[in-house]
C-alpha cells in the first residue's frame, strides 16, 4: 500500500524558515572561509573549523526544519536519534574536508572543483541518512535518477558558493553566496524528497502519535544556539564584515624576500689637483 506523503502539512513556513536556516548557516561558514584567507597560517585551521561547523550545522537544522512539515497520513513517524545525530557530524566532517581544501589551495582549478564535490556530497549524504533515521510502519523507496539529480545539484551550487567565499570581496559578496550556499540545500532536499515515495507495510487506519514538529524540536536546540555563537563572532570581529585584508609591509608578508639596506659611504671632499700636502713633501735646501 503507498502511503499519502504531504511535504508541506504548515504551507510554505517549513520551506522558507529552512532555506533562511542554510542561508544563515552558509553565510557564517562562508565569511569564516573568507576570513581565513586573511590570516597567517597558524589561525587558519580555527576559522576553517569554524566555518565547517556553521555549514555543517546550518545544512542539519534546514534539513529537519524543512522535515516538520512532512508527514505520512497512515502512519506516525519518528526519528532514530544516534542515526539523525550522526547526519550531523557527517555533514560537519565532508564540508570541512572541502572548506579545507578551498582554504589552503585556494578557490580555482582543481582545488575547487575537488572542494566543491566533496562539499556536495556532504549535503546529499546528510540528507539520505538524516532519512535513513526516519522510523514509520513502512518502507521508504527512491527514484535512482531523481536521486542522481538532487546529487548533481548539491555538488554544483556548492561549487558556485565556494568560489564566491573564495574571492574575499566584502561583506555583500558573501551574503550572495551564502543565499546560492541556501538554495543548493533546499534544492537537493526538496529534489530527494520528490524522488521518495512510502510503501506501508500494513493497511492499518491512521495511529495517532507525536508530531514531527513534536520529535524534532528539542533536537535542533544545540545547532542553533551554535549558530547563534557563530554569528556573535561574526558580529565582533571587523575584519570579517569588512572583508579587507590589514595593510602588511612588503618586507614582512611570507614569501616575500626583504630590500637589502643599502649603505652610502659619507661624502668626502675630492683632493684639489696641484695642491701640495706640506706635511709629507719634503723641504727643497
Amino acid at each position: 500500500m503507498q502511503g499519502t506523503v504531504d511535504g508541506f502539512s504548515y504551507g510554505l513556513v517549513t520551506p522558507l524558515v529552512a532555506y533562511l536556516m542554510a542561508s544563515l548557516g552558509g553565510a557564517l561558514g562562508l565569511r569564516c572561509t573568507t576570513r581565513s584567507m586573511l590570516v597567517t597560517h597558524s589561525r587558519r585551521p580555527a576559522w576553517l573549523a569554524l566555518g565547517s561547523a556553521a555549514i555543517g550545522s546550518g545544512i542539519w537544522t534546514m534539513h529537519f526544519v524543512a522535515m516538520m512539515g512532512f508527514t505520512v497520513k497512515q502512519a506516525p513517524i519518528h526519528y532514530d536519534k544516534p542515526t539523525t545525530f550522526a547526519s550531523l557530524g557527517v555533514a560537519i566532517v565532508m564540508v570541512g574536508i572541502g572548506i579545507f581544501i578551498v582554504g589552503y589551495k585556494g578557490a580555482r582549478g582543481t582545488a575547487l572543483f575537488t572542494g566543491g564535490t566533496i562539499t556536495g556530497l556532504g549535503i546529499a549524504s546528510m540528507h539520505y541518512l538524516g532519512m535513513a533515521g526516519m522510523r514509520l510502519n513502512g518502507k521508504l523507496e527512491y527514484n535512482t535518477l531523481t536521486v542522481a539529480a538532487s546529487v548533481v545539484i548539491a555538488m554544483a551550487v556548492a561549487t558556485a558558493a565556494l568560489w564566491a567565499a573564495g574571492q574575499v570581496r566584502g561583506f555583500m559578496w558573501s551574503v550572495g553566496a551564502s543565499l546560492v550556499m541556501g538554495l543548493a540545500v533546499s534544492g537537493m532536499h526538496y529534489t530527494g524528497m520528490a524522488a521518495m515515495s512510502v510503501h506501508l507495510h500494513g493497511t492499518s487506519a491512521p495511529t495517532a502519535g507525536d508530531s514531527p514538529a513534536a520529535l524534532l524540536w528539542p533536537m535542533l536546540v544545540g545547532p542553533l544556539a551554535f549558530l547563534v555563537l557563530a554569528g556573535v563572532v561574526v558580529m565582533f570581529d571587523p575584519l570579517m564584515v569588512m572583508g579587507k585584508p590589514q595593510w602588511t609591509p612588503v618586507e614582512q608578508k611570507p614569501g616575500v624576500p626583504a630590500h637589502p639596506t643599502v649603505h652610502h659611504p659619507a661624502h668626502r671632499p675630492r683632493p684639489i689637483r696641484g695642491a701640495r700636502q706640506s706635511s709629507r713633501t719634503p723641504q727643497n735646501r
